[in-house]
């Protein structure tokens, strides 16, 4: 009885996805970690190049349950003014999966001014960045795997090969910063397939960093990402994270689509990073438990 749920319950996830192409977004868990997934103007933010793997969903008991894979670099150039760098992007949930390659640049307008701010801290203080991305999306859904053949939409596999053209900007200071992206202005315009309905998914996050000279050696960031995508329900996370002199951070979170994040790091050396993160699904939600791991290097170390 229990396999029978569970593969119903993919079955209606693929379907979900078959009738409504853009419910098959991804809405990162780990964008604190890795801004850059979802908005380009984040390329370059560091005072080093950055490479960093990610994986979301690989262990989870739930049969067809979404399961992410992404890779991304990127350097800022031009003394910090400008910044490139490039994902590549693997998402999976039932018979459906997307593979996804992008190319980013931005460009930085820096200010003068100054506040306080912890020594260790490794943001720039103040700027405003704007970003644009070109790539390709490759969609494939093996629908005859379903045995539904009675049905013409599951008698035939899906592939669409998708170009995307994003923007984004970002303002960051010392206390504060907030963004905004579009990965896909132009939906399924350029695609290969007539058929396909892709809707553009759109992003727009904030945070705040709580800090005291008392306390200096620890900064507390709560931040908010609001994910909205046509014939998809709003999502949106809210999170939050203590750092301590960037050796380790502990975190905890709740997503609208009825999930608990908990998150933890630390900082190895002074070039790695590895985070942990855990999705706990709550109101008998069909995505279940999930599990996710970031590695990320700094090729300039922070003290």
């Amino acid at each position: 009885m229990e396999s029978k749920g569970i593969y119903g319950a993919a079955i209606i996830m693929v379907m979900t996805i078959h009738f409504g192409w853009g419910q098959q977004t991804v809405l990162f868990p780990e964008y604190n970690n890795n801004p850059f997934l979802v908005n380009s103007a984040y390329a370059g933010m560091g005072f080093g190049a950055e490479v960093s793997l990610s994986n979301y969903g690989y262990v989870n008991p739930i049969d067809g349950s979404p399961k992410t894979l992404a890779l991304s670099f990127h350097t800022p150039l031009a003394k910090g003014k400008m910044g490139i760098g490039g994902v590549l992007l693997r998402d999976q949930i039932g018979v459906a999966n997307s593979t996804q390659a992008f190319f980013a640049y931005s460009y930085k307008v820096f200010f003068d001014h100054k506040s306080d701010r912890p020594y260790w801290q490794l943001y720039d203080a103040n700027v405003l960045s704007f970003g644009i991305t070109a790539g390709v999306q490759q969609f494939n859904e093996a629908l005859v795997e379903l045995g539904i053949p009675t049905d013409p939409e599951f008698s035939s596999n899906v592939n669409a090969t998708v170009p995307t053209v994003g923007a984004g900007f970002l303002y960051n200071r010392a206390n504060f910063y907030v963004g905004a992206s579009a990965p896909n202005l132009v939906g399924d315009k350029l695609s290969n397939r007539d058929d396909l309905d892709l809707s553009s998914p759109f992003y727009g996050y904030l945070g705040y960093r709580f800090y005291n000279n008392r306390f200096e050696e620890f900064m507390i960031s709560p931040s908010a990402l609001f994910k909205y995508e046509k014939g998809a329900p709003m999502q949106l996370d809210l999170n939050v994270m203590v750092n301590f002199k960037h050796r380790f951070e502990l975190g905890t979170g709740y997503r609208s689509s009825s999930s608990i994040n908990l998150m933890g790091g630390i900082y190895l050396l002074k070039h790695l990073k590895v985070i942990y993160y855990h999705n706990i699904g709550i109101q008998n939600t069909s995505m279940g438990n999930a599990h996710g791991i970031i590695f990320s290097y700094l090729f300039n170390g922070y003290e």
